[in-house]
């Protein structure tokens, strides 16, 4: 192993510093470091680790002639720990400064902090247990290490050790880029640590304010880069998919890609509407969607038979779809995917069967392209909510919000008719409005038993909704239900829901002319509910 110590911008590591709370490939990075003769100092859990697995290492309270303090809060905040990192090589008064406070250099700093983010995410998290889980001494020896970046390695998560070890293999060191990586990677890490102390808090000091006092002061966003996309919404536009690390819950940003095509933006635009479609469902639920609105969606007693209700509604805008679904797929669900004639982008499930995956990637005729996405876990009414804020850009901004929630049961809101929705139509009222939340507005859904039947998307008149919606559907539409995502704004959009053979309405109310709507529909013999929550989608 080549010293390189005389070429520019290597250094030689001699001598690290380690303390990780995450101990993945501490014991391979540890005994790589020993067999080079690199000396090692660490402290509690994790020179307990390096000495179980026989390699030898200093404890920290030794090498710096200081006990830990303070229940463990003192440990490496010591002039011997920092003096060693901090010293600038190429200055001879920084090295003399060392020799005569009998002090070493240090190299490599090997650190990864509390795991405060894991620590506030748990239901039966105290106050007292989140402040001490904010590190001190961790954060000091990565600043410290990433400011000396010139000469010192740092090291902030065992998915680097892999890269750092091949460099450090062939020279026994590393070099001047690499340490200028690692300690940006290293700044932007205790830059999101330290943002998400201070969200968690300001989230308690704000407790018990209303909704409004509860956004940020401040937006300071830290999403790590996952990948890059071909392009964007277009070809001349570039694209990423950024990771929220403080996500929780099955999302797109951790699931699976079990085969075809990398995911485009768009595809994943559409497969995050589908995902927080299909998970609104307790039983069998499936979705397809073109253009981020739903064309095609049912429920069922069993997989199969919700996937073929939602192909049926719609074949043609099928065609190319993007199809959610709220159960692992099974053979029997696979086979009707892969009809003749039948063509489908992407498919997205809580796991595929052995049989299933076989079909999907062997028999249609698209086998090669298809994306399976699996999203490794259950989902369903009780998947945890979106984490954080639900944002989007503006010309010189951020636009931020909640998320758009549905209630557990809508059709629990205000009867405003003379005529009670039947059992059958309540069942398909709530149907239909879950899947109404996730259309463009305007937005009207009209289904019938169970399934969707026609959709009038994005329209600048809510009656041309209506009218869309139920052309859509036929003649299938007569006995059907109708969805609103808001208000009705004149009675002309009942009434020709009637017209089409539409017997019940869902929506929130809150129109001048409400009873106007009302009215309309005692004439019709068409029951309606009033929700009292709208469900805008821009």
């Amino acid at each position: 192993m080549a010293n390189l110590e005389s070429k520019a911008g290597w250094t030689t590591i001699r001598r690290a510093v380690l303390s990780v709370s995450d101990k993945r490939g501490l014991i391979e990075l540890a005994r790589t470091l020993a067999e080079a003769g690199v000396e090692l100092i660490a402290s509690g859990g994790t020179r307990f680790a390096i000495a179980q697995a026989g390699l030898p290492v200093v404890e920290v309270a030794d090498y710096t002639g200081q006990p830990e303090m303070l229940d463990g809060r003192v440990k490496t905040l010591h002039p011997r720990i920092h003096g060693g990192i901090l010293a600038r090589r190429d200055l001879p008064e920084h090295l003399e400064a060392l020799q005569e406070a009998g002090m070493e250099p240090i190299d490599l700093v090997v650190v990864n902090l509390y795991p405060f983010e894991q620590t506030i995410a748990r239901p039966d998290c105290t106050f007292e247990a989140a402040v001490e889980n904010i590190d001190i001494g961790g954060p000091s020896l990565i600043r410290g290490a990433s400011k000396n970046h010139d000469a010192v390695a740092v090291l902030t998560d065992p998915d680097q050790y892999e890269a750092f070890l091949a460099e450090f293999r062939e020279s026994g060191g590393t070099t001047l880029a690499t340490r200028k990586r690692l300690a940006r990677e290293a700044f932007a890490q205790t830059g999101a640590y330290d943002r998400a102390i201070a969200a968690y808090l300001e989230k308690q000091e704000k407790a018990e304010e209303t909704l409004a006092g509860d956004l940020p002061t401040s937006l300071d966003l830290h999403f790590p880069l996952k990948q890059t996309l071909r392009y964007g919404e277009n070809p001349h536009q570039k694209a990423g998919l950024y990771v929220d690390p403080q996500a929780v819950g099955p999302n797109l940003a951790t699931a699976k890609i079990l085969h075809g095509k990398e995911l485009s933006y768009n595809n994943l635009l559409d497969l995050d509407s589908a995902l927080r479609l299909v998970k609104l469902f307790d039983g069998p639920a499936a979705c397809i969607l073109k253009h981020n609105n739903p064309c095609g969606a049912a429920i069922a007693d069993d997989l199969a038979t919700a996937f073929e209700g939602a192909y049926e509604g719609d074949p043609v805008s099928a065609f190319g779809g993007i199809v959610g679904v709220n159960r692992p797929v099974d053979r029997a669900t696979a086979e009707l995917m892969c009809k003749p004639g039948r063509f489908l982008e992407a498919i997205l499930a809580p796991g595929f069967e052995p049989e299933a995956l076989e079909w999907l990637t062997t028999k249609p005729t698209w086998k090669n392209s298809v994306r399976l996405v699996d999203l490794g876990a259950p989902i369903g009414p009780t998947t945890p909510a979106p984490s954080g804020w639900d944002l989007r850009r503006i010309e010189g901004g951020m636009l931020a919000q909640g998320w758009d929630e549905q209630q557990t049961d809508p059709t629990a809101g205000e009867v405003k008719t003379k005529r009670t929705p039947t059992a059958e139509e309540l069942r398909d009222l709530d149907f239909a409005w879950k899947i109404c939340a996730m259309v463009k507005s305007n937005a009207i859904v009209v289904a019938k038993g169970g399934r969707l039947l026609g959709v009038g998307a994005g329209q600048m008149s809510r009656l041309d909704s209506v009218r869309i919606a139920v052309e859509k559907g036929g003649e299938s539409v007569r006995g059907g239900v109708l969805a609103s995502d808001a208000f009705f704004p004149f009675r002309d959009g009942p009434d020709a829901a009637a017209a089409a053979g539409i017997t019940a309405v869902i929506q929130p109310g809150g129109s001048k002319r409400d009873a106007e709507t009302i009215e309309a529909c005692d004439e019709h013999g068409m029951a309606m509910i009033f929700t009292g929550r709208r469900h805008f989608r821009h």
